[in-house]
């Protein structure tokens, strides 16, 4: 503990050191205070996204992320503008950082890097097998019928380790985790490598494998890996992802998130999206 959380005569001198500072801060003319709600476009949605993350983002304005970034310029009555750049090493910095866009539509919750709003999405990790394949029963990663098989997987990904502790990782093909997506999409080619039969199961992260599944690949079936115990999870909760210090856009995006969670979840169910309760271990029906 802090030795001025244990002392009370210090405690009180940091709040009372806090109250002069606060109240010196008040008296500063309007025009010399910094306000980062400022920062934020007040003529356009402008948003931070890779041009080609499909089923995500893409320049041609098909993914999900882009009819989520349409219905937030909607009930924000502003257009929708897009600063686009490789969602990899140096995205957040060149883009987010830089002032040229305001929000990031798909962000995981907790990351440093950005102020996250409220999460709008909580998805998990889908086993991809064919749908009358003899692994189509399959729930989850210890399951034995999955000994022998050639896994797909992201190399660095959490499900490898999974993989590893059932003793999956020796036979499985791994695929890259950092990419420019312009040049390879290590997604789809786990699919084709699933359809011409190089290997037996693919696992990706659900709202790019369900997502991929239902628009290209209807003879396959993604299941959700529900209900892990062991570390590391294999759920995330997913948010927007704004400026840090940008309280003021923030509260606005969370209660923006908050009033059309259905048109979110419309949308998201839509595209194929494998949505799941807080704790990763119940899979959502949104149609209801």
């Amino acid at each position: 503990m802090p030795a001025w959380v244990a002392d009370p005569a210090r405690r009180f001198g940091s709040a009372l050191l806090g109250g002069l500072l606060m109240a010196a801060a008040c008296l500063l003319p309007v025009a010399g205070q910094a306000q980062t709600s400022d920062l934020v476009s007040t003529h356009a949605l402008r948003v931070c996204a890779d041009p080609a993350n499909a089923p995500m983002s893409s320049e041609d304005l098909s993914g999900y992320e882009n009819k989520l970034a349409d219905l937030v310029g909607e009930k924000l009555d502003l257009p929708v503008k897009y600063e686009w750049y490789p969602m990899a090493t140096g995205f957040v910095r060149n883009t987010l950082m830089a002032k040229k866009c305001d929000v990031i539509m798909g962000y995981a919750q907790g990351h440093e890097l950005v102020l996250n709003t409220n999460h709008y999405l909580t998805s998990v990790f889908v086993l991809i097998v064919p749908k009358d394949g003899d692994l189509s029963g399959v729930k989850d990663l210890s399951d034995e019928a999955l000994k022998g098989k050639r896994i797909g997987v992201i190399a660095g990904s959490p499900p490898a380790t999974h993989m590893a502790r059932n003793g999956l990782i020796g036979k499985a093909k791994p695929y890259n985790l950092v990419v420019d997506r312009r040049y390879e999409s290590p997604s789809e080619t786990m699919l084709a490598d699933l359809e011409s039969g190089d290997i037996d199961a693919a696992v990706l992260w659900g709202p790019i494998g369900g997502p991929l599944v239902k628009q290209h690949h209807p003879d396959f079936v993604a299941i959700p890996l529900l209900g892990n115990q062991l570390p590391p999870k294999m759920y995330y909760r997913i948010t927007m992802g704004v400026r840090q210090g940008e309280k003021v856009w923030q509260r606005k995006l969370n209660s923006l998130i908050r009033r059309n969670q259905g048109d979110i979840n419309a949308i998201l169910a839509d595209a194929g999206v494998p949505m799941v309760n807080d704790m990763g271990d119940t899979l959502l029906d949104v149609t209801q």
